[in-house]
């Protein structure tokens, strides 16, 4: 889908910075793309954080301990 964007010169030449694209298109294409990334990966942080998602970790615990006795035996 084309899209008509108005921009200044200076808005225009930050993003050319920003992105390392030479040509409009591609370096508005690019931003775009890295600020819907952006935005999602913000949203799947979100649901970490508020609990909605969580993460199972059954044996880390035991995993770890298991680990520290290891190392002060070869402390030792």
């Amino acid at each position: 889908m084309k899209v008509t964007v108005e921009l200044s010169e200076t808005e225009m030449a930050e993003i050319l910075d920003i992105t390392g694209e030479r040509k409009k298109g591609p370096a508005i294409r690019r931003l775009m793309e890295e600020a819907l990334q952006q935005r999602r990966r913000a949203q799947v942080a979100q649901r970490f954080l508020s609990g909605e998602w969580g993460v199972e970790l059954e044996t880390f615990e035991a995993d770890q301990e298991r680990e520290r006795q290891r190392a002060q035996k070869f402390a030792s």
